[in-house]
């Protein structure tokens, strides 16, 4: 059987080809095409601030515990106007470590929301409950709110614990629906 030669040319071509289009695709690849597109932030300068952006952390003084009028201002913001009945209420400050318990007064039964909120730059515990039934334990990430629905049968004097490591302000508010 014959041999045929095999002929090393085309190979080189074809390999420098390749070469010279990635060469150029490279190139052009770092090359970007700016136009004005009409939008306001056309004319805006190079040194204007950003715009904020969600992965930035926020401000820690932002949940530093606080007193006086700026606690009732905060207490406003963190329980809005309540759907139904309002039987008990509370805010305060906590100290470092300190738990403060209450009970409201007997209740009728029926559902209740429980709005929970704190202020702290360290999370807040929570308990409600009743005789030896915990209807809430809750770890609460300060600077949100959270609402709990409960059922209570008749007659219940729901008792609610508040406890903090850091200094925090609290607040609470059981209302019927």
């Amino acid at each position: 059987m014959p041999t045929v030669p095999v002929s090393s040319a085309p190979r080189t071509r074809t390999a420098s080809a390749v070469g010279i289009l990635l060469v150029l695709m490279l190139a052009l690849s770092g090359c970007v095409y700016e136009y004005d597109d009409g939008s306001a932030d056309a004319g805006a300068p190079a040194s204007a601030p950003a715009s904020a952006d969600a992965a930035l952390p926020q401000d820690p003084a932002a949940n530093q515990p606080v007193s006086g009028a700026e606690l009732d201002a905060w207490v406003v913001q963190a329980l809005p106007g309540a759907e139904g009945q309002v039987l008990h209420t509370n805010f305060g400050i906590l100290e470092p470590d300190e738990e403060r318990e209450e009970t409201t007064a007997n209740l009728p039964e029926g559902s209740y929301a429980v709005t929970l909120a704190c202020r702290s730059p360290r999370r807040v515990s929570f308990s409600v409950g009743h005789d030896d039934v915990d209807l809430v334990d809750l770890n609460l990430r300060c600077g949100t709110s959270r609402v709990n629905v409960v059922y209570l049968p008749a007659d219940v004097t729901l008792t609610i614990k508040v406890e903090a490591k850091a200094g925090a302000n609290f607040a609470y508010r059981v209302s019927r629906i």
